[in-house]
Order: structure tokens, then C-alpha cells, then sequence
């Protein structure tokens, strides 16, 4: 397996700053979530800013791949795609009818989830570290 590959300084900080505009987006949601009806899962799931952010992830992970902030591309990717079983678990749950309240838990502490690591990886690269693999 190859090394961090280098970045001239303009381009890792392009780079760098795309990573923190990710972030920004995820965050965006998780914020719309918790100040709306909507829970926070639905919203970085549903909402604009977080498919954005897929979309960016997908259009600049390549650039960012053999670098030191590959990490946190995979730590976006990974937070979006590992919260949507959890929100389809917490449907099926719903349309039992009878297990609408652990469906409620299900979306919450997918919620909860998900805030934390927008919050714990966006940290971890203001601090200039990787997130672990």
C-alpha cells in the first residue's frame, strides 16, 4: 500500500477546504433537524445539504485518495450510507404500528449517531488529523 501521496499547498488546501465545506453541509442538516419537526436522521438523510455533500464526497474523493484527508472522505461516505439501513429499519418499524415508539428510538439514536461523528470528524479536521479507518 502506497503512502499519503503529497499535495502542492494550493491543492491541498482546496482540497482541504472542500472537506470542510462536506462537513458544513452534514452539519447544515443536522442542524435543520434538530431545530424543525423533523428528526435529525430524515434531514441528513432527505435534505438538500446532505446530498449535496454525497455528491461533493463522490466528485473529490479521488483527489483526496493516498492523502491524509482520504480518511475523512470515507468518514462522510460512511456516516450517510451506514444512517440509511438504521432510518429504513426504523420505517419497517413504523408500518408495524405496534412498534411505532422503538421505531422513534431507532431514529433518534440514529440521529444522535450521526451528529456525533459530523461533529467528532469535522474536529478532527480542523485539528489537521485523520479519522481512523
Amino acid at each position: 500500500m502506497e503512502g499519503p501521496r503529497p499535495l502542492n499547498g494550493a491543492a491541498r488546501e482546496g482540497l482541504r477546504a472542500w472537506t470542510h465545506a462536506i462537513y458544513a453541509l452534514h452539519a447544515w442538516s443536522v442542524l435543520a433537524g434538530l431545530a424543525t419537526p423533523a428528526f435529525v436522521v430524515s434531514t441528513f438523510l432527505l435534505g438538500w445539504p446532505s446530498l449535496v455533500a454525497v455528491v461533493l464526497n463522490d466528485l473529490k474523493r479521488a483527489e483526496a485518495a493516498g492523502t491524509p484527508l482520504d480518511s475523512h472522505f470515507r468518514w462522510q461516505l460512511r456516516t450517510f450510507w451506514f444512517a440509511l439501513p438504521w432510518a429504513l429499519a426504523g420505517v419497517a418499524l413504523w408500518a408495524t404500528l405496534v412498534l411505532i415508539p422503538l421505531a422513534f428510538a431507532v431514529w433518534a439514536g440514529t440521529g444522535l449517531w450521526v451528529a456525533y461523528r459530523v461533529a467528532r470528524g469535522w474536529l478532527a479536521l480542523a485539528r489537521g488529523r485523520p479519522m481512523p479507518v
